[in-house]
């Protein structure tokens, strides 16, 4: 996950000018000051985060100053920008930064709980502090759940759920995720702390953009054309799946990762850094040339979910271009496939924000299209290819892109679900999610658990999922782009990077995404691609 709450904005519907006027010093300058204020805000963020405790030499109180000083600065100009007339080009640019500006500026910008969950059950009229306490539920719950008398995290039962062998045992631990779904939706009453939040930010958002909106603006669609792929995908599923047993939602995870079982003690934990070192150095995008940062082990109080920032922009400085510095957060207690698919994906947003050769004002595109390219790499390591490179073993490929498409119909799932709550949001969720998830997911119904409420996102930032779901359509097309293009990837291409910097990440918001994915796909996106895939492993797995 990239940091959403830094670049929630909405995307451009028009191709404008990308240099403000060469006379229009001071906003020129406050340009200037608001690049500062985002080498300022990461800085912060990433010494809060406990990675380190100085950057470029300078402790936090140092960074904190500018912070301050730089955010002063801001609020008075960008609001003087903003009564002035201004040409279209230089509208833009106000426009994007203020965006920005306003999110960082947000109690709820930072990615490190500061609530307490216990709170969630308390009445609460602000929309935003109901979330970041929901948020915070997910480290002091998700992060401390107890099974067979052992602490394991969130992400370490579902990928577990992919292990046990034993029916029993997997329904135990499943169950002992209950008390994360009780913390976030109580015993599915109608005041519950999900239930409440949602009713709220439907509310909110009939006043601004909903990430579902800011995914349909990208795109230049509207969200009937975003439900419609949705179905499109799960409808795909279905029909790959046809004439199969309905399956318990405990048992889901287990059914589609047999590549998981057959790889795992390939992949330890301590062979994850060296695996995705190794996979992106042959794609000619090296994290540790790059400068990428990596804090990938557990702690308490950290980040509850694994996402990408940036520690500083990059930008022109003295007439030179100054690189960004990205940093990955997880907290991993053990290796495996479905770990190593994250991190993966994680670092496709950190060499992402490396190749951005944008302005400052322009810097950050949407999490649409952020999220779509960091699954262009970590898909691969589903590939039969990339597990004989990197493993010295493999398994068929219906195997690998079963487990992978399972995981993504979920996103999917996800994704219908948070539209449908935002639309009609007195709706029971449990009732909503079994409806979904026996349909298309084959899954045996059971309105009576709140087995949704796994994702961080759901909580703290309602709309979200949307971008892992239609962002997969797009991950998809652009990754048969590339082949044509350039060759296979999967196995490592060092053409890679340098290629897909040049064609879709040196541009950042300069292009909007539904233009750059014309340009680069030669016509809009469809879920055809994506089809296609889904309907081979049906194919493909009917021996099994």
């Amino acid at each position: 996950m990239n940091n959403q709450r830094k670049v929630s904005y909405a995307a451009v519907l028009f191709l404008v000018t990308l240099t403000a006027s060469a006379d229009n010093r001071p906003l020129l300058e406050t340009e200037q000051i608001f690049a500062d204020f985002l080498d300022a805000y990461g800085a912060v963020e990433t010494i809060d985060s406990g990675l380190v405790a100085e950057i470029e030499g300078q402790n936090r109180a140092v960074w904190q100053r500018r912070r301050d000083e730089t955010r002063s600065a801001l609020t008075t100009r960008l609001r003087d920008a903003g009564l002035k007339p201004l040409t279209p080009a230089d509208s833009r640019i106000v426009s994007n930064m203020q965006r920005t500006f306003d999110e960082l500026t947000d109690p709820g910008a930072s990615m490190a709980p500061d609530r307490k969950c216990q709170d969630a059950t308390r009445p609460e009229k602000d929309v935003e502090v109901l979330q970041m306490t929901l948020y915070a539920c997910f480290d002091e719950v998700g992060n401390a759940l107890k099974f067979e008398d052992k602490r394991i995290t969130r992400s370490g039962a579902l990928q577990q759920l992919q292990q046990i062998e034993e029916p029993a045992r997997r329904k135990a631990l499943f169950m002992a995720m209950s008390p994360l779904w009780q913390a976030v939706n109580g015993q599915n009453e109608p005041t519950s702390p999900y239930r409440r939040m949602i009713a709220m930010a439907a509310t909110a958002f009939r006043h601004k953009p909903s990430p579902i909106d800011e995914a349909a603006q990208a795109l230049n669609t509207d969200t009937p054309r975003l439900e419609g792929w949705l179905l499109e995908l799960l409808e795909a599923w279905r029909l790959a799946n046809q004439g199969t047993k309905p399956i318990e939602p405990w048992d889901y995870r287990h059914e589609h990762a047999r590549a998981s079982r057959a790889l795992d003690a390939s992949i330890p934990r301590d062979a994850l850094a060296t695996l995705n070192q190794r996979f992106f150095t042959d794609l000619g995008a090296d994290p540790q040339a790059l400068g990428v940062l990596f804090d990938i082990d557990p702690r308490p109080g950290k980040a509850p979910i694994a996402y990408s920032d940036t520690v500083r922009i990059g930008r022109q400085l003295n007439g030179k271009w100054r690189p960004a510095i990205s940093r990955v957060s997880a907290n991993y207690d053990r290796g495996g496939l479905y770990t190593l698919n994250e991190l993966t994906h994680e670092t496709g947003h950190a060499v992402h924000y490396i190749a951005i050769r944008a302005r400052p004002a322009l810097f950050w595109t949407d999490s649409l299209f952020i999220e779509a390219f960091a699954d262009v790499p970590s898909w691969s390591v589903f590939e039969p290819s990339w597990q004989q490179k990197y493993l010295g073993r493999s398994v068929p490929r219906a195997d690998g892109l079963r487990e992978l498409y399972s995981l993504v119909m979920l996103d999917v799932a996800w994704g219908l679900f948070e539209l449908r709550m935002l639309r009609a949001p007195t709706t029971d969720p449990n009732v909503l999610w079994t409806e979904i998830t026996s349909r298309y997911l084959g899954v045996v119904p059971h309105p009576e658990l709140s087995w949704w409420a796994v994702r961080a996102q759901l909580g703290s930032n309602p709309g979200y999922m949307i971008n892992y779901a239609v962002g997969a359509m797009l991950t998809a097309e652009m990754r048969k782009r590339t082949r044509e293009s350039i060759g296979a990837m999967d196995a490592g291409n060092t053409e890679w990077y340098p290629w897909t910097s040049e064609h879709l990440l040196k541009f950042g918001a300069e292009l909007d995404t539904a233009e750059l994915l014309k340009q680069f796909l030669g016509r809009p996106p469809s879920a055809t691609a994506l089809v296609d895939e889904i309907a081979s492993i049906g194919r493909d797995s009917k021996g099994h």
